[in-house]
């Protein structure tokens, strides 16, 4: 009988610190959802952001991505993003999607510019960039490096 007791102290004990680590967790990691203005953006490629990414200015979280799908018609990938309600982007803002760091990870970044006019709920960045592939990049610089070392040692192409 006292053992059952002890077992059961335990298995409360173990439960009630399930549930503080899944509430911390659950406010630390800014879960809830972004209440604001949608924006779309058409990029050429998105490089791996999902939705969910955050979207920054100047390094900080101003809303996430909400949607991302292919525009049939004109075959880019259309990004939708939620910003919330209280930052107002000029019409002129750019959008460049950015990595966190070399080993991956994506966010959407914006460059405001200095319109006087301001993106509305609905509305549509025009200027965009989409994110630097490094495989290409560094297929380039491999391909450029091999061309050099050819011309100096007097080969032709």
């Amino acid at each position: 009988m006292k053992r059952n007791i002890i077992e059961t102290v335990i298995g409360a004990v173990v439960l009630f610190i399930a549930a503080f680590f899944l509430v911390f967790s659950y406010k630390t990691a800014n879960v809830g959802a972004v209440t604001g203005y949608m924006v779309t953006a058409d990029f050429t490629g998105i490089g791996g952001l999902n939705v969910g990414d955050d979207v920054q200015i100047s390094g900080v979280k101003i809303g996430s991505v909400a949607n991302v799908e292919l525009n049939p018609q004109t075959y880019l990938a259309k990004v939708t993003m939620s910003i919330e309600p209280d930052v107002k982007l000029p019409a002129d803002t750019a959008a460049l999607i950015s990595s966190e760091s070399l080993l991956g990870g994506r966010y959407l970044a914006l460059e405001p510019g200095a319109d006087e006019e301001m993106i509305e709920n609905g509305g549509r960045i025009q200027y965009t960039q989409a994110p630097q592939n490094l495989e290409q990049l560094l297929g380039q610089f491999i391909f450029s490096v091999s061309n050099d070392k050819k011309d100096e040692s007097g080969e032709s192409e």
